[in-house]
Formats: structure tokens, sequence, C-alpha cells
């Protein structure tokens, strides 16, 4: 069977926009416009920067239903599904299916953790038994447990296995994972600040925080790659490096709520256990976008 990646260039992790009353349903869908217009690929809904610990199971399974009947098939839609328990990732992964999804993206569980064997029967169990295209994601920084290349060696050869969102900071792990498995495995940068060296390696693009706010930038960075056109997408991301930076000066999704709220792109409060900035990391989350050309 020969693969096909859910999307080339990039896809925006969206954040979800809250009110007191719950899902800013409103400011979804203008948001979901804004990407669209502005050459996102891809969405991911429900993923770490939509605060997806804080959704009730009614407000999960609400949003997916909405963003895929908002999305129009527009850009590929791909749902945040992952869990510490594996049973709880598979009827995440079932209700994605369901409603319209494209693809979904799973996360090694956290907390209890597991092994590199726990790992492989983890995502096996739920990629053998819901036929949608899944996407890994490796982000140890955030769940306490790495994929290591091997182990995406085995898990390549699934076929509802398509690729991973590498967010380990580890270039020679994503290099070693690249020489591995080849297209058996796609790869996407998680993280902004790697998003050339990881396509430089390979990568057919980001799943990216940064492109809730500067969507079109993100977009042209990956074309740049994608085209094999390193040196223009150097430059570019030179304009926004620091802003890559600062939007991680304090915990995903705080920072990116706060300066869509600074661009009258207002997504509401964050949930608890997420507050407001600081103001000595506002004062350089405004300097960076300023610097950047953004008018805030």
């Amino acid at each position: 069977m020969v693969k096909v990646p859910v999307f080339k260039g990039s896809c925006t992790a969206i954040v979800s926009p809250f009110n007191e009353q719950g899902i800013d349903y409103d400011r979804l869908a203008k948001n979901l416009d804004f990407q669209y217009e502005n050459g996102t690929s891809a969405v991911l809904v429900c993923g770490t920067t939509g605060e997806n610990a804080t959704l009730s199971s009614n407000e999960y399974a609400e949003m997916l239903r909405f963003c895929v009947k908002e999305n129009k098939n527009r850009m590929k839609l791909i749902v945040g599904v992952g869990s510490n328990n594996t049973k709880t990732a598979l009827k995440n992964a079932e209700d994605a299916k369901y409603a319209g999804a494209d693809a979904i993206l799973m996360v090694t569980p956290y907390y209890n953790k597991t092994t590199q064997k726990g790992l492989i029967e983890h995502f096996t169990y739920v990629a053998d038994r819901v036929d949608i295209p899944m996407i890994l994601y490796n982000v140890p920084s955030r769940t306490g447990i790495g994929i290591k290349a091997e182990t995406y060696r085995e898990l390549s050869k699934h076929p509802n296995i398509n690729g991973v969102k590498e967010a380990s900071g580890d270039i020679s792990l994503t290099a070693k994972t690249r020489s591995m498995c080849g297209d058996d495995l796609f790869i996407w940068s998680g993280n902004d600040d790697n998003t050339i060296p990881l396509m430089s390696l390979g990568a057919l693009g980001v799943i990216s925080v940064a492109s809730n706010i500067v969507p079109g930038a993100v977009a042209k960075l990956c074309a740049l790659c994608l085209e094999g056109d390193f040196v223009n997408a150097w430059e570019l991301y030179s304009k926004y490096s620091e802003l890559f930076s600062a939007l991680f000066v304090e915990t995903n999704p705080i920072p990116v709520k706060t300066a869509m709220k600074l661009m009258d792109l207002d997504s509401g409060i964050m949930r608890l256990p997420l507050t407001e900035m600081n103001d000595e990391n506002l004062a350089r989350l405004k300097s960076a976008m300023r610097d950047c050309g953004i008018n805030i």
C-alpha cells in the first residue's frame, strides 16, 4: 500500500475560543475562515493548543461536528484524540471518524507513561479499530515519554499510521527516523522554530501555533521549503524567529491567545489552570509582534 500524506504545508493547531458559557462558535467560525483565506492547508482541532484537556465530552463532540460542517472540506481537518487511557483514545477516534474528520492526531500516553513496547500496542490498538489516517504526536516535554526511531519504524508498517508530529526538538531523531522509515511515515514539525531544519530532512510541513496569528507567513515558509528554496525560507524565518520564541515564553496557548486578543482576533478566556500572562512576558510578546510588522 502506497501511503499519501494527510497534508503538505502548514496546519494550524487552532485555539478553542471560550466564553463564560462555553465555546464561542461564532468566533470559531471566523477563525476557520481566517485560516482558509490565508493559505492554511489543514487545521487541527481539540489539540494541546485547543486546551483539549479542559473540554467536556459534550463540548468535544459538539466542536467536532461544528468544525467539520463549518470547514466545508476547504482544508484538511485533523482531530486530537490522544489520551493516557487507550480505550478513551479509541472512543475519541471513533467520534472523529463518525463526524467526518480527515485524520486524527494521537499523543503519547502521559502520566502513567509506558515502555516503547507499550507505545506500539497503544497506537496499534486504535489504528486496528478505526479506519482513519493517524498522525502520531511526540512531545516528551509535555508527556514525559518519547518515541524512538526503532519504534517509529515498527509503527510505520501499519497502513493507518500516516505520520508523526515531531515536537521533541531532537533533529538527530528526525534524521534517523526519516532514514529508517522513508515514505512509510511522513513527518511534520511540531515546533515552529524547527520547521526549516526538519523540512530540510524531508518533513512535509508544520503543525503550527504561530499560524493562529500569522497563517500566511507560515504557509509561505512551508511553500518555500517544499520548493527547496531554503535561502529565501531562512530570510522569511529570520523575520519571525523572535515571535516563534515569544509564543512559548509561557505555557501554550497562553501567549498565542493573548496575541490574538491584541490583534482583535479575540478568542476569549483561558480555562484554569491556565492564567493571564505576567507583565514581563507580555512586554516581550508585544515587542516581538511589532518587530515582525503586526499592528497592535
